[in-house]
């Protein structure tokens, strides 16, 4: 089949090569319409419950909301983990689904559990389903400024002109609000005038729910034409509101009316966040949310479009600040990965010309370079794949082995054509065309299994699951496809090219090869005269690779830099918004001075809107927007240094670092921040939490441990009222009654909404500031049961002061707490089995289950899945290899070559600092490949020139000799083509370099024992005694 694909494309060379033009337009097509983004899709199919209850402690959100949830939910099919946060008035269960659950699918699932359990829940309780978007979902963030405007009239623009206009762009699930003062009517009961006129709290609620709707009476016919009659019975204003009557008049007395019994104004709903910038106060946030699956590139600059459009619609002095663009981020880590890619592409081509010697031999090759990889493009825009650091580094991995099959294929026509000019046997052109049918036709079977073999070994790849499964699936793919099309192009294009370009010629080698022939050629005696010697040698290189292997640090992935950085803070659990801010702000002024890298600072605290990240008031992320790295004094570690010295003076605050993705990725796989998350499971809190902060203190002590983060989850102070039952009973009250109206007083109820145009203000009955702003005046406060009669509330309750918790953590229905730890300057492996020592060594922890999570366990996961899998690849390796050759004896001599190629990947890992991440491993495993590769393309010569009648120690001598050059050529193509990976700066180069270190490491020894160490096996072992008897 092959010979006539062949023969077909040197018959039919113009049909060929219109269809090469063709596909490389498709190919350009592709590549302008991929979408791209700076990372996979790495969420897993996840569908997040957030459920508001106004005024709930942790510990009544966690039992009346939180546990029925979960316990509804763990029953769900292909359900992999349910986790929850339980914290003051929301409660948030996020439910993991296994990997190619349909989202909408799983949506549905949760809905039709919820919808069950929904009369089990609060009557307060308000929410739902989260939007459908991802925790990498996070693509756009501004803020809205006006120095001339109040952060509530930001606020509403942002609201009701700004999210609303968002929310139309294609690709966007949603515009999260944060920060600002959300505008209220407020209905403030004074408790005296309420006794005066003898109104219940009750009643007021009900005349305000009954009077602020407007509807529709019908229609009324006059005539040929209808009236619509329109009921106006809703809230028009402050002056209307507290018109309304409550008690209408009766027996001589007058009608109560709101106004008569409360203080009507606009205030403020209860705010649960803010946020600050450049420490000058506070500010208006808006972030927009990305749907799952969608093109991080084109969303944001529709949105970024959509803004344009809005500013000028704006208040005037009013503006839309953008903070956070993640297209800054893709565009940086796809132009990392496309820079290297055009550079290695120019040095390939350079390192063609020395080898082939000839401008027209290296115009073949270097034509096929471009077409595979638009080709490649044509194919993932096929199967589904985006355009992202990850892919587009596939593609780089394999930018030398796209050009191998036709590097083999011009490097034989070209001998067939120097032999022939020697032979005066290229007088017609029939004759010419055998002469390349037959040169392309003798290394067309080697060619393929070679390239079906590093396919092979990329496919355990596919098999890795979790977060590097998502990221290192699509480098596999990616190669797979790049490799399919290289090697179609090698047997048909580079046939037709060569046909048309390549001239007969004497034989003389090329300058460069003349003199690695002449290196080599003394290299070869001399490892024939010290076989003793090479075998001596290469099994010490392996024997060193070994220690190095126990040696070599051993994590997770590298840390991408993307830019920016977030500095998390952790305060006093009690502290007020107010207090809060007030350090959020000191602590801004405070690094704007101290870090002069810094350029704007934009900080949160609390919760957003939306609840998808429901922080406490004692906890902030601090964004930083950094200056251009030109003006930067050194690196991104010595910023991180200068921030630590300033936070040094803010003693008692809890600080950590991490990136806008980086801190999605770890909460959304581990339910927590940070490289190990050490998780305590048990039921009783006070314990859990003794124990967290225990083994807090021991981490503290093992090196490397940079931020350890365990905040205190008691501290909370709780004012207790526990109710009398008898004196209830006496009163008249019912429990549920003397809640409710606490509840209004203190946190205030929504009574519903008020229509202003298109902006909707909610209506809410709360108790006056003093009351909110002092404990003291519960104590003193008079509550009015439902027939009339007052009742100090100390008469119908204890009052006690109490410690109570910040947040309660569920993983699977257990409690839990956590301890978050960031490894610097050591590798994840070493360190978790010292942290884990020490923890051991603790026998007040003993009885309890302590789980190690975080990228710690992406790592663990990861080897086990290789450590299977590999093992596999290689036995598929060994049975193809044993098809080609028909020897099990010679696919035992490749598969041999495979540990000597691992020596110098070790060693440069060891040389370069670089730990054995996830990607070292990919390294590897492309290693693997190509010196099997390499192995297929010498024995295969062996084989021929043994039946072409040469004796075996020639054969095997003269094989090297013509394999020298497509084997060098290989590997200097496949470690240039490294060169720029190892060199890059952009974000993404943290992911690529261990990779790259390893490929361009592992070919220096690779090559040296293909080309010195395989012929001395082969001359050994690769042919049966009776077969070498039989040639002698």
């Amino acid at each position: 089949m092959l010979a006539r694909l062949i023969d077909f494309s040197l018959r039919q060379r113009a049909l060929v090569l219109l269809a090469a033009l063709a596909l490389a337009l498709a190919g350009a097509w592709a590549y302008v319409h991929l979408p791209i983004d700076a990372f996979p899709d790495i969420s897993p199919t996840q569908v997040k419950v957030i459920l508001k209850v106004a005024g709930m402690t942790p510990e009544e959100v966690e039992q009346r909301v939180s546990t029925p949830v979960e316990q509804e939910l763990l029953g769900l099919p292909h359900k992999t983990i349910v986790r929850s946060v339980s914290k003051y008035g929301i409660s948030d269960v996020t439910v993991d689904f296994s990997e190619g659950t349909d989202v909408y699918w799983a949506r549905q699932q949760v809905s039709e559990r919820l919808t069950g359990i929904q009369r089990d829940l609060p009557a307060t309780a308000e929410g739902g389903l989260a939007p459908i978007t991802t925790p990498l979902g996070e693509m756009f963030m501004f803020t809205v400024d006006g120095e001339s405007y109040s952060l509530a009239e930001r606020r509403r623009v942002l609201d009701w002109v700004i999210r609303p206009a968002l929310r139309t762009v294609a690709g966007v699930a949603d515009v999260n609000a944060l920060g600002g003062v959300v505008r209220g009517y407020e209905v403030i009961p004074d408790p005296a005038r309420l006794r005066a006129r003898g109104v219940t709290l009750d009643q007021l609620r009900q005349a305000l729910d009954a009077n602020n709707r407007n509807d529709g009476a019908g229609r009324l016919d006059r005539g040929e034409e209808h009236w619509v009659v329109r009921v106006e019975g809703g809230v028009r204003g402050l002056d209307d509101l507290r018109a309304v009557v409550i008690v209408p008049a009766r027996n001589g007395q007058a009608a109560a009316t709101v106004g008569d019994v409360a203080t009507v104004r606009l205030g403020e709903a209860t705010r649960n966040g803010a946020v600050s910038r450049d420490g000058q106060g506070e500010a208006v946030q808006g972030l927009v949310l990305g749907l799952r699956g969608v093109d991080a590139r084109s969303l944001v600059d529709a949105v970024q479009a959509r803004l344009d459009e809005l500013e000028p619609r704006l208040p005037k002095g009013m503006s839309i600040q953008v903070f956070y663009n993640r297209g800054e981020l893709v565009s940086r880590a796809a132009g990392t990965v496309v820079r290297a890619l055009v550079e290695a592409s120019v040095l390939v081509v350079v390192i063609l010309y020395l080898f082939l010697g000839g401008v027209r031999a290296a115009l073949v090759v270097a034509a096929t370079l471009p077409l595979s990889m638009l080709a490649t493009f044509l194919l993932m825009r096929y199967v589904g794949l985006t355009a992202n650091l990850m892919s587009l580094g596939g593609l780089a991995i394999a930018l030398g082995m796209l050009v191998d099959a036709s590097v083999v294929v011009v490097e034989n026509i070209e001998t067939a054509l120097a032999h022939s000019q020697e032979d005066a046997s290229s007088a017609k052109s029939v004759d010419r065309f055998g002469l390349i049918r037959d040169a392309v036709s003798a290394v067309s079977a080697p060619m393929l299994a070679g390239v079906s073999i590093i396919a092979i070994v990329f496919l355990p790849l596919l098999t890795l699951q979790g977060l590097e499964g998502k990221l290192f699936a699509p480098v596999a793919l990616t190669i797979v496809l790049a490799l399919s099309a290289s090697v179609l192009i090698a047997f048909t294009v580079v046939p037709a090219l060569a046909s048309l370009l390549l001239r007969s010629h004497a034989s003389d080698a090329p300058w460069l090869m003349r003199k690695l022939s002449g290196g080599f050629a003394w290299l070869q005696a001399w490892s024939l005269a010290h076989r003793r010697t090479v075998f001596g040698i290469a099994l010490a290189t392996l024997a060193g690779a070994a220690a190095l292997y126990l040696s070599v640090g051993k994590t997770f992935m590298p840390t991408m830099d993307e830019g920016d950085l977030i500095v998390q803070l952790q305060k006093s659990p009690s502290i007020s918004l107010t207090a809060s801010l007030d350090m959020d702000q000191r602590v801004q002024q405070a690094l704007l001075e101290g870090v002069p890298e810094i350029r704007s600072i934009v900080a949160r605290t609390g919760s957003d809107d939306l609840g998808l990240d429901p922080m406490g008031l004692n906890e902030t992320d601090t964004f930083l927007v950094l200056k251009p790295r030109a003006e930067w004094r050194g690196s991104k570690e010595d910023i991180a240094d200068a921030i630590r010295r300033v936070m040094e003076g803010f003693p008692g605050l809890i600080y950590g670092f991490t990136q806008p993705i980086e801190m999605r990725v770890s909460e959304m796989l581990t339910g927590s921040r940070g490289d190990v998350a050490i998780k305590i499971f048990g039921a009783d809190l006070a314990k859990i939490d003794a124990a967290a902060q225990a083994i807090a203190a021991r981490m503290r002590t093992v090196s490397g441990a940079s931020e350890v983060i365990a905040p205190s989850n008691s501290g909370v102070q709780y004012l207790q009222v526990v109710l009398n039952r008898a004196a209830l009973g006496q009163s008249g009250f019912s429990g549920d009654a003397l809640q409710a109206q606490l509840r209004a007083l203190i946190e205030g109820d929504r009574i519903g909404i008020v229509p202003e145009g298109m902006v909707r203000t909610p209506l809410l009955l709360r108790g006056g500031t003093t009351l909110r702003q002092s404990p003291e005046g519960l104590a003193s406060l008079l509550v009015t049961a439902p027939d009339g009669t007052t009742w100090p509330l100390t008469s119908l309750a204890t009052l006690s002061p109490q410690d109570g918790p910040v947040r309660i953590d569920h993983e699977d229905g257990a409690r839990f707490a956590v301890v978050q730890v960031n490894v610097e300057g050591r590798d994840l492996a070493s360190f978790v089995s010292e942290a884990r020592a020490s923890v051991t060594a603790d026998p007040a922890l003993k009885d309890l289950r302590i789980v190690w999570g975080g990228q710690f366990e992406n790592q663990q996961r990861a080897a086990a899945r290789l450590a299977l899998v590999v093992p596999v690849a290689l036995s598929a390796i060994f049975v193809l290899l044993v098809l080609t050759f028909r020897s099990m004896r010679q696919a035992l001599l490749v598969i041999a070559n495979i540990p000597f190629a691992l020596v110098g990947g070790m060693a440069a890992l060891r040389i370069s600092g670089e730990y054995l991440s996830v990607p070292a491993s990919v390294g590897f495993i492309a290693l693997l490949g190509i010196a099997v590769l390499n192995g297929v393309v010498l024995v295969s010569h062996f084989n021929a020139l043994l039946v072409s009648g040469m004796e075996l120690t020639q054969a095997v001598r003269q094989g090297v000799r013509d394999r020298l050059r497509p084997v060098l050529m290989t590997a200097c193509i496949t470690a240039l083509g490294m060169v720029p990976l190892l060199l890059a700066t952009g974000p993404g180069s943290e992911i690529q370099r261990p990779l790259a270190v390893v490929v361009a490491g592992g070919l220096l020894s690779s090559t040296a024992l293909t080309l010195l160490l395989l012929p001395l096996l082969f001359e050994r072992f690769g042919v049966a005694r009776s077969a070498r008897e039989v040639q002698k």
